[in-house]
């Protein structure tokens, strides 16, 4: 009898509550239609007053940009244009010259080509000015619009006029498209050790780590003493990527998990029985700009003690981004959750601590130049277990290891002492003699994004 007077009243209760919560839904529904119409308002004076004539589209657009940056830093909407520079960016591949390019004083400064591209083989070269495409000047345009134009279909062709520093003439080079492939993965060996260098986090980024290790392994002859897992300057990219990149080397355990807005919406991400690199020593390299994907990776390997993290903290990214198509040329790029290592840590704010840290002393420029994080965004989330964000250079620069100039590492053939020390360091623990950064295969260098 009790029982039933228990169920009973907490039903009673229960029903007492419906009329509130009935209220506060209609009162916060009020709300949204007041502003809507605030907002049509707005819309209709800007319309009818604003001293130019402004298409719909236009003023739809950005307040639609508006509400998204309000938000964070990495939500926002993407047209035409930039849907397709996403999938450019995950598919890995895309119609182009193969230059990467940046934007200085208002003028396109080709950075590097890309090897075994149009612009290779024409000749084009780090430091040169881009100052006409087909005829048109291009100076004083943005960056994206450059970048649009030098890309295109396969087979068709375009002109750039080239200004050289140390040539009185501008040259003109005609060039035809072609398929670009961005290999999201690179590998050497130096002194018995496997180098594999992750550039983004693009469609088969674990296959292709998954194959250097293969390769690593057949241009040896037998395993290495370890692996370097580079991941410095790296953005990131797919979360399936980066899972499947830390399943490369891992046995078992949580790789990651994220978190929505739900109590209960929790998605957790597991390791598959089998370790590629067969339980050798893992040294990751992480930086400033280490970020996301990259960080999910570097946290997974920590965490499960796998691996030593080595470099800088990194960026802080630990937000995810669902892209929720719009139309067929459209979507909405939105942040639906946070991420955490299988230890519980989110990076958001204060990013991986490296286990060991090192600074690039082999940079001449390294302590002068700025480093910019998630923490320096605007609107970014707050993470409430934020790390003391201390310098690398205060923790580091009475350290004896960490002594020397970038002139006297010059003179001794080293050139990325990260690297380097990282190398020392898997040489140790394995036995090996420390490493002389004898180059055994060749390798491509360390690129920016292509264009």
């Amino acid at each position: 009898m009790t029982s039933t007077f228990l169920k009973s009243a907490a039903a009673l209760s229960a029903l007492a509550l419906i009329p509130a919560a009935t209220a506060a839904l209609a009162e916060a529904e009020g709300n949204s239609y007041k502003a809507l119409d605030e907002f049509m308002d707005v819309f209709q004076k800007v319309r009818s007053d604003y001293v130019e004539k402004v298409e719909d589209d236009k003023l739809i657009k950005g307040a639609i940009e508006g509400m998204l940056a309000s938000l964070d830093p990495h939500s926002s909407f993407l047209d035409a244009r930039d849907f397709a520079n996403l999938r450019t960016q995950t598919e890995g591949n895309y119609g182009g010259l193969g230059l990467s390019v940046t934007l200085e004083d208002g003028a396109v400064k080709v950075i590097a080509p890309t090897e075994d591209t149009p612009a290779f083989r024409a000749g084009i070269k780090a430091g040169d000015y881009i100052t006409h495409l087909d005829g048109q000047l291009i100076y004083g345009g943005t960056l994206d619009e450059a970048v649009e134009k030098m890309r295109g279909a396969p087979g068709t062709s375009i002109k750039l006029t080239i200004v050289r520093p140390g040539r009185d003439k501008p040259i003109d080079v005609a060039l035809t498209r072609e398929i670009i492939e961005l290999k999201p993965v690179k590998w050497e060996v130096k002194d018995n050790i496997g180098i594999i260098n992750i550039v983004s986090f693009s469609a088969n980024t674990g296959a292709d780590v998954r194959s250097a290790i293969r390769s690593i392994d057949k241009a040896l002859g037998h395993k290495p003493t370890g692996y370097v897992l580079d991941l410095r300057s790296n953005p990131g990219g797919l979360l399936d990527e980066a899972v499947s990149v830390s399943d490369v080397f891992l046995e078992r355990g949580e790789i990651v998990s994220q978190r929505g807005r739900a109590k209960g919406d929790v998605e957790r991400y597991y390791a598959k029985p089998g370790d590629d690199a067969k339980g050798l020593p893992v040294i990751v390299l992480v930086d400033s700009g280490s970020a996301s994907a990259s960080e999910i990776v570097a946290g997974a390997l920590q965490d499960q003690h796998r691996g030593l993290v080595m470099g800088e903290r990194s960026f802080g990214k630990g937000s995810v981004q669902t892209l929720l198509p719009l139309s067929s040329t459209t979507a909405l790029r939105l942040t639906t959750a946070r991420y955490y290592t299988p230890s519980g840590r989110s990076v958001q704010e204060g990013g991986i601590e490296p286990d060991i840290r090192v600074p690039q002393l082999s940079d001449a420029d390294y302590k002068a130049r700025p480093k910019f994080r998630e923490s320096d965004l605007r609107r970014h989330l707050i993470n409430e277990m934020k790390i003391d964000d201390k310098t690398l250079e205060e923790d580091t620069k009475d350290d004896p290891r960490f002594a020397m100039t970038a002139e006297e590492l010059k003179k001794k053939g080293i050139d990325d002492f990260q690297l380097y020390y990282a190398m020392q360091t898997i040489g140790r623990v394995g036995g090996a003699k420390p490493p002389v950064m004898a180059r055994a295969t060749p390798a491509a260098p360390r690129k920016p994004a292509t264009r």
